[in-house]
């Protein structure tokens, strides 16, 4: 083959940390703390196997067929009243607002970062956040304005600060991306007074809210975290989440709900991007939510989950203790660690493969300024809670070795 001509954009495009990991671990008896990933031994097989077999049987000439790119009418039917049981909607749908299904929550950040942002407009993210939705503002050449958390979550009074400097240079951000329950990867939930204030600012210097969901779903302990999007009164808020976290990540299917004007326009860039997602799962999911198979779930993973992460917590305090700081988060699938010595754990990582057989993500590229390299992500809820207890053991001979 000659010499390939690759587009520039693929200059601003690193590999996902994450993904170049797990393809590593992949092929070793390692300990993982490293992806996102769900307890597999939680998937709902059974009830899959039963769902696949009612819709071959009762729809099968719709579900192997093309469909729409919104989504199969009925899934948005039975999304719309999922979200209003679970506190995201407030039970009467704005006139002027629409869902969409896409393939995962991934493909529906990346379609709305397509639709609205140009090379050079500025997005407004936390810091640290999401690897995978940096790769997609740098992929776009977004200009990227990081606030800093602190406990409350995203610091909106630094917020309303750079928004006013901003518009002083008649800029203003296209909009400020959150994830503000059991954030990825610090596990940080923002607080009712900064949710409350980061919806003013919205509307008092128009911009829009991009409100990541994923982890809502697992709470361990009782707070009030009422969703952006339930206490939106002025459409400010886009509302992306997924099932890959409470069915199977297989199933490849998440959605996004907005005013009409942006559904419409992501709807295009859908249909360029692969026309519509799967009929056939968009069918299999109906049929789970109709069954009431994800409500049933829920409070049974929420408890496996808290388990896990009780026990990484303990071992952190039993292990770590002295080396090392760390977030509670009060759900979700993350604990976000601060080691105590600037030791780079990008640099430390192949080492806690090789040497040590534990893995987890280095916690420099979830930051899109400013890199704190002492830090790490550690995942809790796809390892056995014995696989928990001897990994962070591990991570602490070897931090203590570098230490030294």
């Amino acid at each position: 083959m000659g010499r390939v001509l690759f587009s520039k954009r693929l200059d601003n495009i690193e590999p996902s940390a994450v993904r170049v990991i797990l393809r590593v671990i992949g092929k070793s008896n390692i300990i993982s703390f490293a992806g996102g990933l769900p307890d597999s031994a939680l998937f709902p097989a059974e009830e899959v196997k039963r769902a696949c077999e009612k819709v071959l049987e009762e729809s099968a000439y719709r579900a192997l067929q093309y469909s729409v790119t919104e989504g199969v009418e009925e899934l948005r039917e039975e999304l719309y009243r999922f979200m209003v049981r679970r506190g995201v909607l407030p039970g009467h749908p704005r006139d002027d607002e629409e869902i969409l299904v896409t393939s995962g929550s991934q493909e529906a950040l990346f379609l709305i970062t397509h639709v609205l942002i140009d090379s050079g407009d500025i997005v407004v993210t936390e810091r640290p956040t999401y690897l995978a939705m940096l790769q997609i503002l740098y992929d776009h050449y977004a200009e990227i304005v990081d606030i800093d958390l602190d406990p409350n979550g995203l610091d909106t009074y630094k917020l309303e600060e750079v928004v006013r400097s901003l518009q002083r240079e008649n800029k203003k951000p296209k909009f400020v991306y959150v994830v503000p329950t059991c954030q990825n990867p610090t596990g940080i939930t923002m607080s009712m007074d900064r949710r409350k204030h980061l919806l003013e600012i919205a509307e008092t210097y128009d911009i829009l809210i991009l409100e990541d969901d994923p982890y809502s779903y697992y709470l361990y302990e009782p707070i009030d975290v009422k969703p952006l999007k339930y206490l939106d009164s002025s459409g400010k808020v886009l509302y992306v989440s997924t099932f890959s976290k409470i069915l199977a990540p297989g199933l490849r299917i998440g959605w996004v709900v907005g005013p009409r004007e942006i559904i419409q326009e992501v709807a295009k860039a859908k249909q360029v991007l692969n026309l519509q997602s799967p009929t056939f799962t968009q069918f299999v999911v109906t049929n789970l939510l109709r069954e009431q198979v994800v409500d049933r779930r829920l409070p049974l993973l929420a408890e496996h989950y808290r388990k896990k992460r009780d026990a990484m917590l303990n071992a952190l305090e039993t292990y770590v203790g002295d080396l090392a700081d760390w977030v509670n988060p009060v759900g979700g699938m993350f604990v976000w660690v601060k080691l105590r010595r600037n030791i780079d754990t990008m640099n430390m990582l192949q080492l806690a493969v090789e040497k040590y057989g534990v893995a987890y993500v280095p916690g420099a590229p979830f930051y899109p300024s400013r890199p704190e390299v002492n830090t790490m992500r550690l995942n809790f809820t796809y390892p056995s809670v014995d696989m928990i207890e001897t990994g962070i053991r591990k991570l602490a001979e070897l931090i203590r070795e570098l230490s030294t």
